[in-house]
């Protein structure tokens, strides 16, 4: 992928999470953004990338890319950083009204993600980048929200999106094949 990478799986994600709305009918959007935002009152659904770490795993490892110009041809990246996005998906705030449609719809969110968890196609570059529910202890969850004094606590899941590419400019380029091998010629020619 390339520097929008983090865009690009934030806006995949928002759209299965719309998805997962219209299915649940419950009227409203998913907002994108801080907990407290003012922009996010009226959101069914509040999505917010809350961490990203180098993922242990893929670091310092090449990655292969097929390009699918003609001919078709793998391209080699060598110091591409993988990354893992964690999300916090909270049900959203509408004064006056009841939370339970919030919950119905947090319970379409997660069964979408839960049961169709990769995200691809052209809003991520035709990669893939699975998504699965992200265990969090209530110290965890605690520490997110103290973020956003102000923000009243809301029903949350989290999530992890992994892995999320970051792709030099240019890829590797290959250095010439060895055609013979001097120093060993030079050491033959030089023994007695």
């Amino acid at each position: 992928m390339s520097a929008d990478a983090i865009f690009n799986t934030t806006q995949a994600l928002t759209a299965r999470l719309q998805a997962a709305l219209t299915a649940s009918a419950v009227p409203g959007t998913v907002f994108v953004g801080p907990l407290d935002d003012p922009d996010a009152a009226g959101a069914a659904l509040i999505l917010f990338l809350y961490r990203l770490t180098p993922n242990a795993s893929l670091r310092n490892r090449e990655r292969r890319v097929l390009d699918t110009g003609t001919p078709p041809q793998i391209v080699v990246y060598r110091d591409s950083l993988p990354l893992d996005l964690y999300y916090l998906i909270t049900v959203g705030t509408r004064p006056g009204q009841s939370e339970a449609p919030l919950l119905r719809a947090l319970g379409f969110a997660m069964r979408e993600l839960q049961f169709d968890p990769d995200l691809t196609g052209p809003v991520v570059n035709h990669e893939t980048v699975h998504v699965s529910l992200e265990p969090l202890s209530t110290d965890e969850v605690s520490r997110v929200w103290n973020l956003f004094p102000a923000a009243n606590y809301r029903t949350s899941v989290a999530y992890v999106a992994s892995p999320v590419w970051i792709d030099p400019t240019l890829p590797a380029v290959n250095a010439a094949a060895v055609v013979s091998d001097s120093l060993r010629a030079a050491a033959g020619a030089a023994a007695p």
